[in-house]
């Protein structure tokens, strides 16, 4: 709706739950004109629904035959469209694949589900916890009693959404040469399992345990790890490289002679144990303040309240207050077409026509935009 690098980039996005509205709104805050179809009476505009940001929202009944007509015309005009409903679902709907890119061949036709639209189980239930256990990441997450579950990070984000805008913005770019558009199958599945690259190579050099707790990122190393503090708070310690842990030790006050034990796993026990009865005689500020500014690859654990104020998120804008919400600033940055985030969603307009009538406004506008700087 704003600036940003898209700018121009028509996307139609039908409402749905999890990485596809993610994948949209990295796509609105680099400045593509996304609207927001939602069943009829499903909602109105909410401000806390931060990831719905950005967008224009219309209401329509993707059953109903008129209002499907006037979604035809919308997606006509459109250069990419973004659905997550389990496969077969918008071909019911008469708005799948080969119906909408006859009309309009250069669409790029976004798909975002868990299992992909082909395989075993294509077509079942399942969560961020689901695809990220079939994948083999879940079961390398946690301490060594149980997998843990990072969230919905790993799978809906990490290995859904971003794959999904990274698979649109090269379909986008194929389509400006070739004048067509394609599919994007983004399966989270598929994601993750990519993701999981440098494990899967240290797994067939004999390098990757599996069994959580044993190998140098997953806690198994002594100095990369979480540990508590006095206050029983915790701190997180990344010193992988010799010279980073070094400044790790002397800072904190251990004997030097630690140094030589960092890659002598039978000495981790002991170093582990070390380690941890230092970091426990301070509390995480005291220690913080030991640390800041050095390179011992040392940060304190902060609840999300807590990074808001931290100073470098501070100093590098990475929250911002949009009409009274906080909301995580757009990434990655722009040097000369910077994101322009909006709340969410920025508009709510009565029609399809009107949401037409923007693009063609909008469009008209930019135009004579290009026409007066060139002349």
């Amino acid at each position: 709706m704003g600036g940003g690098p898209l700018k121009g980039l028509r996307v139609v996005e039908f409402a749905g739950l999890g990485p596809a509205p993610f994948a949209c709104m990295l796509l609105a805050d680099m400045g593509a004109d996304v609207v927001l179809v939602d069943r009829s009476g499903a909602r109105v505009a909410d401000p806390l629904q931060i990831v719905n940001r950005g967008r224009t929202l219309i209401h329509a009944d993707l059953k109903a035959p008129h209002d499907r007509e006037r979604l035809l015309a919308l997606i006509d005009a459109a250069d990419v469209l973004v659905e997550g409903f389990r496969p077969g679902v918008m071909e019911r709907l008469g708005l799948g694949p080969e119906v909408v890119m006859s009309r309009n061949p250069r669409l790029v036709y976004g798909r975002m589900t868990g299992w992909g639209q082909d395989g075993p189980l294509a077509k079942t239930a399942g969560h961020d916890i689901n695809y990220i256990a079939l994948t083999g990441a879940l079961a390398a997450m946690g301490p060594r009693e149980r997998p843990t579950p990072p969230l919905n990070l790993v799978g809906d984000y990490g290995g859904g959404s971003l794959y999904l805008a990274l698979g649109i913005l090269a379909a986008v770019h194929e389509a400006r040469s070739s004048g067509l558009g394609q599919v994007v199958d983004a399966a989270i599945t598929d994601g993750v399992i990519q993701l999981m690259t440098q494990c899967l190579a240290q797994q067939q050099r004999g390098q990757f345990v599996e069994q959580r707790e044993s190998n140098m990122l997953d806690g198994g190393a002594p100095w990369y790890g979480v540990y508590p503090t006095a206050d029983g708070q915790h701190v997180s310690v990344g010193a992988i490289e010799p010279q980073f842990f070094a400044i790790f030790i002397e800072r904190l006050g251990m004997d030097e002679a630690w140094k030589k034990a960092q890659h002598d796993a039978s000495c981790w026990t002991d170093l582990r144990k070390a380690i941890a009865t230092a970091l426990k005689s301070r509390t995480r500020a005291e220690w913080d303040a030991v640390f800041t500014g050095s390179d011992a690859c040392f940060s304190p654990v902060l609840t999300l309240s807590e990074a808001m104020e931290h100073p470098h998120n501070v100093a590098r804008g990475n929250f911002v207050d949009l009409n009274g919400v906080i909301h995580p600033a757009p990434a990655p940055r722009f040097s000369r077409t910077p994101s322009n985030p909006v709340a969410a969603p920025a508009q709510e307009v009565s029609s399809v026509e009107t949401a037409l009538q923007r693009w063609h406004a909008r469009t008209t506008q930019g135009a004579n935009l290009h026409k007066d700087s060139d002349e």
